[in-house]
């Protein structure tokens, strides 16, 4: 059961990074640049994101079984729509469907692996190889694309996913039992539509702003739309009886450091990954294989240190493991501060080994310490908020990284990536903030499953 959760869980971790690499092939074979290209990747963590807790909620009332199938359904129909694509756009409303099919994945795959593991230490360690292997998708996806796109091109960055789609429909059937919530929340419909606007609206400006001009009087309308709909989703929030998100989940420390280092190391990783792709291939003349085998670095340190980092979590808490995730990006990011045209590749390959092992020792920490503070019964629902903030910070990379460089020659797009590996750096430099903050104990063999020690002295 866990290894048919895993597999989803890589689908959707390799989606969010395997078409970065082949980014320049689908700009020259649809004929477009650099923006359309951030909305390719963008549309999918956009949808993505809004729609995770929903999903969960969804999987809770439902079935967490039936819903993940549906969720691997709509998955490969809307990878297929991506490999046919006649176009830019078409590739880009096929990938926010590809999104939407995403949602009903993550959360319901922890909230699964969660529920079938009462005892806490097991579960510490279940959570460990969940988060390891969504991590090491994420790593080894621009290793996948770049033999794929040099292989067969950019439409088999989305033909691969098929094969992998009906394995896993086959397999939840005959292994993964169907369970849901003994008591199911309502859904919060206008909840929803306020937070995928917020998400949206923001990433949006992120995107479009350097090409519009900041000083367009577009720009601040949509930041007055982005403003009215995050204040408007925090106020409604706050006032609904079962809310999309518990506000009061975020007064601890632990639990909103936990979700601000999640989003902290998505966007160090989906900045690094796109400027990596973009300096190799554009300034340094690498081919799409080339690109994607320089990153080998990173998913080894990724593969090897991920594991490693549950298995840490489950003796001795999740404080060491974040300190060394920390530690680990920043020192890649500051690497790269002075990137130039012709900078050794054995420095290049040394900051991605480093920003490999560092988020390879941060998933399993930050989703532990998110998680382990809910009952089961919210389980889907406290996977949907650590996997959103997870595209939150995807989504947040890809458009910070590309607009430091999107208008930017091959020549001068070194110099201008500098602030994005300083971005790198400062993310690494948080979630240090939030190791700080990290209970230091491993989890009780005596707790109530699925929660914090303090509440299960409450109760």
């Amino acid at each position: 059961m866990l290894a048919v959760c895993c597999l989803s869980m890589f689908l959707v971790g390799l989606d969010t990074t395997i078409v970065n690499v082949g980014l320049p092939a689908i700009g020259h074979g649809l004929d477009v640049g650099t923006r359309g290209l951030e909305w390719t990747v963008d549309a999918y963590t956009v949808v993505l994101a809004g729609l995770l807790i929903s999903s969960g909620a969804l999987a809770d009332r439902f079935g967490r079984r039936r819903v993940f199938q549906w969720g691997l359904t709509l998955f490969g129909l809307a990878s297929l729509a991506c490999a046919l694509a006649p176009s830019a756009g078409a590739l880009v409303a096929a990938r926010a469907v590809q999104g939407v099919g995403a949602s009903m994945l993550s959360p319901v795959a922890l909230a699964i692996v969660v529920n079938a593991m009462p005892d806490p230490r097991e579960r510490a360690q279940a959570i460990g190889v969940w988060a390891s292997v969504f991590g090491l998708s994420m790593a080894a996806g621009p290793v996948t694309g770049g033999a794929l796109v040099a292989a067969l091109g950019w439409r088999s960055l989305f033909w691969v996913n098929a094969p992998v789609i009906v394995a896993a429909l086959v397999l939840s059937a005959l292994f993964v039992p169907e369970s849901r919530a003994e008591r199911a929340r309502r859904l919060d419909v206008p909840g929803q539509l306020l937070l995928t606007v917020t998400i949206g609206a923001w990433v949006g400006i992120l995107i479009e702003g350097p090409r519009i001009g900041w000083t367009s009087p577009v720009v601040p309308a949509a930041c007055a739309l982005a403003t009215a709909a995050t204040v408007g989703f925090v106020w409604l929030e706050c006032h609904r009886d079962e809310p999309l998100i518990d506000p009061r989940l975020f007064r601890g420390p632990v639990f909103s450091g936990a979700v601000l280092g999640a989003v902290a190391v998505f966007v160090a990783l989906n900045a690094a990954l796109l400027l990596n792709t973009l300096y190799l291939q554009h300034t340094r003349g690498f081919t799409p294989l080339a690109a994607g085998t320089a990153t080998l670095p990173m998913a080894l340190g990724a593969t090897v240190c991920a594991p490693w980092s549950g298995r840490l979590v489950g003796r001795s808490g999740p404080r060491l493991p974040l300190f060394l995730a920390g530690g680990f990006l920043t020192v890649g990011g500051l690497c790269l501060a002075g990137l130039e045209q012709d900078t050794s590749v054995l420095l290049l390959l040394f900051a991605y080994l480093v920003i490999g092992i560092g988020f390879g020792f941060a998933n399993a920490p930050l989703t532990h310490t998110a998680v382990s503070g809910l009952p089961p019964a919210r389980a889907g629902v406290a996977g949907a908020i650590t996997s959103t903030a997870r595209q939150i910070g995807a989504a947040l990379g890809i458009a910070l990284a590309g607009g430091l460089v999107a208008d930017t020659g091959p020549a001068g797009l070194a110099h201008a990536s500098r602030p994005g590996w300083l971005l790198v750096a400062a993310c690494g430099l948080v979630v240090l903030l939030v190791a700080r903050a990290a209970r230091t104990k491993p989890p009780a063999r005596n707790a109530l499953p699925g929660t914090a020690p303090s509440l299960a002295r409450t109760r």
